[in-house]
């Protein structure tokens, strides 16, 4: 079908290195590839001469000063920062406090949802808990400079803070974690959210952007037909957790190794917290039942 989902795994550059990457906007990649961040988180600066820092990236001396290094000469009047993942925000404090810039952007972080009875949060020590922004923006807030201007998009669901920012005289939109060309994205409760993922893909769908600058790896080109393809998986990974358990599969475990066969070990986890998020959507919808509320060690039957 036209909206087969393919995906893009060329490194966007190396690390450190300043690329522009269209005239307004300049991409530093961080030195922190893995198996979740792929060659690095994406840094972007926006503007000429005053400018924004998007996403600064992991608390990492040799990061920061890259970035420091490609705005010399200029003014940096704000920090932007789509979500408070530890290889996003950490580095904006020291970016703030060598350049006077107003950290603007997502909330300080927060979880989808208060932890169940006994549920520990897997994701706790990703989380960057040290950030507290100058000023919190809301859908439809602005910033801007010269010949340029952000809009700030809610995209809950990789992340309940999640916060994307259009660019209109590019009709472009960094996409922080929310739409990546290298992979689907890692949606975990409490931190995360299915069906609060599934209605910012549903948000994103008719608007005009032509490409999406990403929190990792190369641009989303024609996004309007990957998020098509991105909604289309996540549907068809529902049906098949749904088929799992019609075929009498009941544990978390046993439903990844059916469905992702081959998966690589270390993103096993990873996996697995996305079913649980599927779950816990499907527990939500009635389809499927569990006895208390839904967790990693559950037993999950259809309703």
């Amino acid at each position: 079908m036209a909206d087969d989902l393919t995906f893009d795994i060329r490194p966007p550059g190396q690390a450190g290195e300043c690329v522009r990457v269209s005239p307004l906007v300049r991409r530093v990649v961080a030195d922190n590839p893995g198996p979740i961040t792929f060659t690095g988180t994406c840094s972007y600066i926006v503007g000429r001469g005053h400018v924004a820092i998007i996403d600064p990236g992991p608390d990492q001396p040799t990061h920061v000063a890259a970035l420091l290094d490609a705005v010399r000469n200029e003014t940096v009047t704000h920090i932007l920062v789509t979500h408070t993942h530890k290889d996003h925000s950490p580095a904006a404090k020291a970016i703030k406090d060598a350049t006077g810039a107003l950290l603007v952007g997502c909330s300080p972080h927060r979880s989808a949802r208060p932890l169940f009875e006994g549920e520990v949060n897997m994701l706790e020590t990703s989380s960057d808990r040290d950030y507290a922004p100058d000023r919190e923006l809301a859908e439809g807030d602005v910033i801007s400079g010269p010949g340029w201007s952000l809009s700030a998009l809610a995209t809950p669901g990789h992340m309940a803070n999640h916060l994307a920012f259009a660019l209109p005289e590019e009709k472009a939109l960094f996409s922080g974690d929310h739409v990546m060309a290298w992979s689907t994205t890692v949606v975990a409760p409490p931190d995360g959210s299915m069906s609060d993922f599934m209605a910012s893909l549903d948000k994103l769908k008719g608007r005009e952007e032509a490409v999406y600058w990403p929190g990792h790896g190369g641009p989303v080109q024609d996004p309007q037909r990957f998020v098509r393809a991105l909604i289309h998986h996540r549907r068809q990974r529902e049906v098949s957790i749904l088929n799992r358990l019609a075929a009498g599969d009941r544990t978390i475990p046993a439903i990844v190794a059916a469905i992702y066969q081959g998966l690589k070990p270390a993103l096993v986890g990873a996996a697995g917290l996305s079913v649980f998020a599927h779950l816990e959507d499907l527990v939500a919808k009635g389809q499927v039942t569990t006895e208390g509320m839904p967790s990693l060690d559950s037993e999950y039957w259809l309703a």
